[in-house]
């Protein structure tokens, strides 16, 4: 059985010493013989062009950076439900393909055999210190994409519990974040989970359309969604949407692939749903 693209190689900062080049001989190497072998044979890369090519290795290192954090957010409260698992198969189906939901789906169940054998502490150590290396070698708004995942996954069930909402406010501040970014992302589909982790046209928490807010909840959310208090002025309003559209537009994850780029393009609209939302409320 050949490793597929979807989790082929890493760069080098992932294969050289690192607490995540660590996780990923394990997981990879326990399933696949010659998986993962050393940088020489793992760190492919394919240079982004117009074309529409990507990086491999940075979209690989990214993608099993997801999956390992992924399995720290599920198992959060000390349990692992099979109503989760299956969150987890349709979130990888529905964005990354059938591939992508076999191979992620057996990484993760390896990686909560590592959290097992390490325990608690100790493995809650390591994704600490996985959480530094993602912030030293990946770009702030990578980062955000990686979040804006996690956030989904927690999310999906319909169930955000305490233990999950402490574990990605937790791996947002370890990998460099900003308190009001991570609130953002929070926010972003809180109410009644209409946040949809899967493709087609995900409602949001504004409603089907974004074309305006239901109910003072909404309205607030909505200044969560821009990091702002709703005495904010109406400059401030416009700086903080114009800063939100920068640190998370598209094309700031293109060299990821275009299901990733695809992804970011559904969290950029719920900005806007909030921008809109917020500025009718205002009439401007």
């Amino acid at each position: 059985m050949a490793l597929g693209k979807w989790i082929g190689g890493f760069l080098g900062w992932m294969t050289t010493g690192s607490i995540l080049g660590a996780l990923a001989g394990y997981a990879i190497g326990s399933l696949l013989d010659d998986a993962f072998t050393g940088s020489d044979n793992n760190t492919q890369r394919e240079t982004f062009n117009n074309n529409g090519s990507y990086d491999e290795g940075e979209r690989n290192s990214f993608l099993f950076s997801m999956l390992v954090l992924m399995a720290y957010i599920i198992r959060a409260d000390g349990k692992v439900m099979h109503s989760e698992m299956e969150v987890v198969r349709s979130f990888l189906r529905q964005n990354f393909g059938a591939e992508a939901e076999r191979e992620g789906e057996a990484i993760i169940l390896k990686i909560f055999e590592e959290q097992k054998r390490q325990g608690t502490a100790a493995f809650r150590e390591t994704i600490r210190k996985a959480c530094i290396e993602i912030r030293m070698n990946m770009e702030y708004s990578i980062r955000l994409q990686l979040l804006d995942f996690l956030v989904l996954i927690a999310q999906a069930d319909g169930r955000v519990t305490n233990d999950e909402l402490a574990a990605l406010r937790e791996v947002g501040q370890a990998m460099g974040l900003s308190a009001n970014d991570i609130e953002s992302l929070l926010a972003m589909g809180s109410y009644n989970n209409r946040r949809r982790y899967g493709g087609g046209n995900r409602q949001n928490s504004y409603g089907s359309s974004g074309s305006g807010y239901q109910s003072q909840d909404e309205l607030a959310n909505a200044y969560k969604v821009l990091g702002i208090a709703p005495t904010a002025s109406d400059d401030e309003v416009k700086k903080a949407y114009r800063q939100m559209a920068l640190k998370h537009h598209p094309d700031k994850v293109s060299t990821l692939g275009e299901d990733v780029k695809k992804a970011a393009e559904k969290k950029f609209q719920e900005i806007n749903n909030a921008k809109d939302i917020i500025y009718k409320s205002r009439g401007l």
